[in-house]
């Protein structure tokens, strides 16, 4: 199984323990239920799906047809019984993992404008969206339950992408022999601690308590991720 595949498995297992009614609750992100999580993972997928097989034929194959029918197709799908839900996104999973599956080497290496990256970054792009969002569906996954490659990977994306030129940070995570640099590290506050619990403060899923700041002081607060 890839780690797309684990990660969906983990989520759909969280959705399966639900109760039919918890569609209709909110979610750890503001203004969405757990059903517009779950909706939204589905037709990720789907976008997803698109790419790749714009990727593999050659054929323009947009994501999403537009921002607004992105918005309206999750707003459409949040309330659905659940057990439709569980099911959308097995068969979600499934078109994306046989799109990958049919991709000869060569399609890999497309250059996907709207991405700003080669076929080969969809499927680290897969994951991450299923595992911060079931973070954000709020029902007991949290970022301790993160792999531990895919929380220095997150981390270390999410150090590469920051573009607030007024936030530096020295990052230390325990494990990690290098420190990770936000900006510019001279005389920037240091950061240390578990490299779940950095990423997860850095991505807005978490509070950073158990993390430490040196010189003394409080968390500075990120830039908005994703």
């Amino acid at each position: 199984m890839t780690d797309v595949d684990q990660a969906t498995e983990r989520l759909i297992r969280t959705a399966e323990g639900l109760d039919d009614g918890a569609v209709l609750e909110p979610s750890a992100l503001p203004g969405w239920t757990v059903g517009h999580v779950l909706t939204h993972v589905a037709r990720n997928a789907d976008a997803y799906t698109n790419l790749l097989t714009w990727a593999r034929t050659g054929v323009e194959t947009p994501a999403y047809a537009s921002p607004t029918a992105r918005a309206e197709g999750i707003e459409a799908g949040a309330g659905r019984p659940l057990t439709e839900q569980i099911a959308d996104l097995r068969e979600a999973h499934e078109r994306f993992a046989d799109a990958a599956a049919a991709m000869p080497a060569e399609a890999w290496t497309f250059y996907l404008a709207p991405t700003g990256a080669s076929a080969a970054a969809v499927p680290w792009a897969r994951l991450r969206e299923v595992e911060v969002h079931h973070v954000d569906l709020g029902r007991g996954y949290t970022p301790e339950d993160w792999p531990d490659a895919f929380a220095l990977r997150l981390l270390r994306e999410i150090v590469g992408t920051v573009t607030d030129e007024t936030f530096h940070l020295v990052l230390r995570p325990q494990g990690v022999e290098h420190t990770l640099a936000v900006g510019d590290p001279a005389g920037a506050p240091e950061v240390s601690g578990p490299t779940r619990s950095i990423a997860a403060w850095l991505a807005g899923r978490g509070d950073g308590a158990d993390l430490t700041v040196s010189p003394e002081g409080a968390l500075p607060r990120p830039p908005r991720w994703k």
